[in-house]
């Protein structure tokens, strides 16, 4: 493969992709459409790897033909059969075909068939002038006979050393993508590629990015496994080097600041430990303790704390609350829901109202009261506010924030914690999820942050079994389900959709409010879901708490912040439209006291192997911790340093956590050998990535 070169010498990898058009005016439709999906910059556009890149064989007889591989052959065709497609057109609606030709070889004379689908008549017609010709293409078998399906005829000379295809880009098709690539000037592959310097590079005997490119998409004209696994291997680790350069530098930021030292002396914090009805856990307690050493550091905490769902995280953070406003800051606690910040208030009230002030500033809190709200706030007058996104609205001002509690943070982007963060100087932040982190997530994206981890469940829970119900045996679950109603106890059935729809065939809250109606006409049902008003959905949820209802049919509203303990039994349709942490989380909403839960999976007909298998992982662990990593392995890592937590669709582009992990490792070792050894090369690279308040900042 070789790059044609521009009439220009000044592109530099920052170049626009458009500069790679012989028309500055007007750049081609292709161009524009790689540059509208987010593929700026040259450097940008080399990330675009080829899906396959082989060395291309020379011409074989037909015995030599293996399937699964490229092979390339000489014949003479002897049938050509044109099968017409109806109602399929191509451009200009010409009729499209499928081209099925024998061809002899003209070696060993023995036949293969060459097959085209979806192909325009005019490879018929170039077939018919060719007497012989040569093709290249990969074999495989149709009824037991080997085909060579849509082949190459008669290949150009720059393609007879490697076949390189790569894939379609907003429509964009690969054979174009190769052309665009192929535009950037020769010159430029040998130009250093990297933010980082060739010093760094040569004090840990890397092989320079531009070097490894050239490789992965051909430009040497040379192939061989080893090289291209070195080079797929480089990138990796480039990948991994940037992330963890960033988590060093964030690390260093929050080391570098300074804040006022916070102390309580044992006996005062146990005046509000005997507030609670129960004992601390080991777990709790050691948690508790780290946070305390935060305090009395200096330097603003950041911590996050990850448990199971009911570990008893809310305590701990309640107890870290109680140390800041004793000592006359102010605590800001944010919640994703409305129903977990009106849950947290009323547990605040309960156990803390007593000491202090303690406020609600959510959605739907009326104009008026926002207005006290926020004059309270600034004098200080209140203490704690529990709330929502309202909190890191404009209008809030602190008199003197102290610390930020950002309950299951995960559902946060990056500049709404910083906007609530940023209200306070240096502030102490405290994280929370009830999503266990797996072991090498913390390693690749938490590695700044002090992890405490609670494991331990509160004594006396009886805990939560949980079964997947067949066509078979659903009826015996519902004669189950009406037998914990008749004892007195309530349900939740949890369908992934509010209304019908014909594009997406998934249950939905309307559909079986009126089916558990039809079944249980004695019981008590209602509806929850994200388009009710805030007003009525807190009057659903108290009717539910209260026993007016007997059967709750919800979407995943009720994820989060519902802690109703008379509630047993909890019913997921279509938990395959679930994430294994939502499910985990949904089935948390049962089983919180001294009665056992019980949560039923009824997955729709249909559902695949693997989607069954998941299923089998909920069925038979309640381990968060294994949950989530069945869970990290299945949705990906998430964007490290952007406003994407989770997702496919992140910073990095080949490099995974789970196949890579060695070169992580590797990684991490020669940061902290630079860190020992040569320190200097560190600091400008740090000093830059501290522009950037995403990577300076909290997660």
């Amino acid at each position: 493969m070789k790059s044609k070169k521009l009439n220009t010498n000044n592109l530099n990898w920052g170049s626009s992709i458009l500069e790679l058009s012989q028309s500055s005016k007007s750049p081609s439709k292709n161009l524009q459409k790689i540059y509208d999906h987010g593929i700026h910059n040259l450097k940008d556009l080399i990330w675009l790897l080829p899906l396959h890149i082989q060395t291309v064989p020379k011409v074989q007889e037909f015995t030599k033909v293996k399937i699964g591989s490229l092979f390339k052959g000489s014949g003479k065709v002897i049938n050509i059969n044109l099968a017409p497609i109806f109602g399929r057109n191509g451009k200009n609606k010409i009729q499209l075909f499928n081209i099925t030709v024998v061809v002899k070889d003209l070696i060993s004379g023995q036949f293969l068939n060459l097959k085209w689908f979806n192909a325009y008549p005019s490879i018929k017609k170039q077939l018919e002038e060719l007497d012989e010709f040569i093709f290249l293409g990969t074999a495989q078998t149709y009824n037991e006979a080997i085909q060579i399906i849509n082949p190459k005829l008669n290949p150009k000379a720059e393609e007879s050393l490697l076949l390189i295809e790569y894939p379609t880009l907003n429509k964009v098709p690969g054979n174009q993508l190769k052309k665009i690539i192929q535009k950037i000037p020769i010159e430029l592959w040998s130009t250093h590629l990297h933010f980082y310097s060739q010093a760094f590079e040569s004090f840990l005997s890397l092989t320079p990015m531009n070097t490894a490119f050239k490789t992965l998409h051909g430009i040497t004209g040379e192939y061989s496994k080893e090289k291209y696994q070195e080079a797929t291997d480089r990138v990796v680790y480039d990948e991994f080097i940037n992330d963890q350069l960033k988590v060093t530098a964030r690390k260093m930021a929050f080391k570098s600041l300074e804040t006022s030292k916070i102390d309580i002396s044992d006996k005062e914090l146990s005046v509000f430990i005997k507030t609670f009805p129960y004992s601390l856990t080991q777990d709790q307690d050691n948690v508790l303790s780290e946070i305390r050493d935060d305090f009395e550091s200096g330097h603003p905490m950041m911590r996050i704390i990850q448990g199971d769902v009911g570990c008893g995280k809310t305590t701990v953070a309640m107890l870290a609350t109680a140390i800041i406003t004793s000592q006359k800051g102010q605590v800001a606690i944010m919640c994703p829901t409305e129903a977990l910040a009106i849950q947290h208030k009323k547990t605040f009230d309960e156990l803390f109202g007593k000491f202090f002030k303690i406020s609600l500033l959510v959605g739907s809190t009326k104009a008026k009261e926002k207005k006290t709200t926020n004059q309270d706030l600034l004098s200080g007058e209140i203490e704690i506010i529990i709330g929502t996104h309202s909190l890191f609205q404009d209008q809030v001002h602190f008199k003197d924030l102290k610390l930020v509690i950002i309950d299951e943070q995960h559902k946060f982007g990056v500049e709404q914690r910083l906007k609530l963060v940023n209200k306070g100087h240096n502030t102490h932040c405290l994280l929370m999820s009830a999503t266990p982190i797996p072991r090498t997530l913390q390693l690749a994206q938490y590695g700044d942050l002090n992890i405490s981890t609670i494991k331990t469940i509160p004594a006396g829970r009886k805990g939560t079994q949980t079964r997947i119900v067949s066509e078979q045996t659903y009826e015996k679950y519902l004669s189950f389900l009406k037998t914990r109603i008749s004892i007195g106890e309530q349900a939740y059935v949890v369908v992934p959709a509010i209304t019908e729809s014909e594009k997406m065939d998934m249950k939905n809250v309307e559909s079986h409010l009126r089916i558990y109606k039809k079944i249980f006409p004695d019981l008590k049902i209602s509806a929850l879901h994200g388009q009710l008003k805030s007003e009525e959905k807190l009057v659903i949820l108290e009717s539910f708490e209260n026993g007016d209802i007997d059967i709750l049919i919800s979407t995943s509203v009720i994820e989060v912040g519902i802690n109703i303990l008379n509630a047993s039994v909890i019913t997921i349709y279509d938990p395959e439209r679930f994430g294994l942490s939502s499910l985990h989380q949904l089935r948390g909403r049962v089983g919180r006291g001294k009665k056992a839960g019980f949560c039923f999976l009824v997955p729709d007909k249909t559902i695949s192997a693997d989607g069954l298998k998941r299923l089998n992982i909920i069925e038979k662990s309640n381990d968060g911790f294994l949950i989530a990593e069945a869970d990290l392995k299945n949705r990906g890592e998430g964007d490290l340093f952007g406003t994407n937590q989770s997702g496919n669709i992140n910073s990095k582009h080949i490099a995974s956590i789970f196949d890579h992990f060695h070169i992580f490792e590797k990684v991490r070792e020669d940061i902290e050998q630079i860190k020992k050894q040569n320190p200097q090369l560190l600091k400008p690279l740090i000093d830059k990535l501290l522009d950037d308040k995403k990577i300076s900042t909290t997660i």
